[in-house]
């Protein structure tokens, strides 16, 4: 004879409580942690309720600011402001130094990330902090700092000077400035992408008869192509906003944000308005352009 049926467990013998439990169990695995209607409890581990009502509080200071500056803008001529010969040369300039300021950044940058993701060496935990190091120094001091390289009575400073190159109030200086304080962003944003491009896929490139320069060529940029993309992203917008260590290094010629400190001081809020508009509207474009040729990764 067959002894008794064992693959259903017998819960009649249990506790109402222990009873309830097992129930209550069976019911949160049947519907996947989901409430009435599929909807999930925020208490539940795929619950977003709470993170959704946290993000959006941080997500509303984000916005409310910018409604409201645009709101005030309707009452300026934005359209004269912008042809004031003055704010259209701190938008030329801004415009030259920041794409300049970014491919130094990328030519430099990009490399540095790869090495710090693969390689093992003394001292690579110093190498790390003396990247986020312009992070966390204030732009401002960031500028005195660069003053007591490239000042105009420092050996290289007065060197640049003498060939007809002056580091500070040139155009030289606003990209010093600005590559100073953007490019830890790429290379910290580039790191994480080569962190997540599985080694073995190098090292079967390498078996297969490439060199190390062809594998970063053809295997690594592609598959952390989008963490440089986002990297470069975050290095043009900061380069071109850029404020402290540029008037430090070089108030002339006036990038936008300079220009912005100029007009604000001397007729107030108004008078920003139209080179602040532009501001926003080139990072605005960048950020769009990015998204249209790279894309976001998708979640699996």
């Amino acid at each position: 004879m067959s002894g008794p049926d064992r693959s259903h467990e017998d819960t009649s013998d249990r506790g109402p409580e222990r009873a309830s439990d097992a129930d209550r169990e069976r019911r949160t695995a049947s519907s996947g942690g989901r409430g009435w209607f599929g909807v999930d409890r925020p208490w539940t581990p795929g619950g977003l309720a709470v993170p959704a009502l946290l993000g959006t509080v941080l997500l509303a200071y984000f916005v409310v600011p910018f409604a409201a500056f645009l709101f005030r803008s309707r009452r300026v001529d934005v359209v004269a402001g912008l042809a004031d010969p003055a704010v259209r040369d701190a938008i030329a300039t801004s415009l030259l130094t920041a794409p300049v300021s970014t491919a130094v950044a990328t030519a430099f940058g990009v490399p540095l990330a790869y090495v710090l993701s693969r390689a093992s060496f003394r001292g690579k935990r110093l190498v790390e902090a003396l990247v986020l190091l312009p992070l966390v120094v204030p732009p401002i001091v960031g500028g005195v700092m660069l003053l007591t390289v490239v000042g105009r009575y420092t050996p290289i400073g007065a060197a640049a000077a003498a060939i007809g190159v002056p580091l500070t109030g040139s155009a030289a200086g606003v990209v010093l400035a600005q590559t100073f304080v953007a490019a830890p962003f790429l290379v910290v944003t580039a790191r994480a992408g080569f962190d997540g491009v599985d080694p073995r896929l190098e090292e079967a490139s390498r078996t297969m008869g490439y060199g190390r320069l062809r594998t970063i060529r053809l295997v690594s940029l592609p598959l952390a192509r989008n963490a440089i993309a986002a990297g470069i992203v975050l290095t043009f917008v900061r380069a071109i906003g850029e404020f402290g260590a540029t008037m430090m290094v070089a108030y002339t010629p006036r990038t936008m944000p300079t220009r912005i400190r100029v007009a604000f001081i001397a007729r107030g809020i108004d008078a920003i308005v139209p080179i602040a508009i532009a501001l926003l509207a080139i990072a605005v474009v960048v950020v769009v352009a990015v998204q249209l040729l790279v894309g976001t990764p998708r979640r699996g």
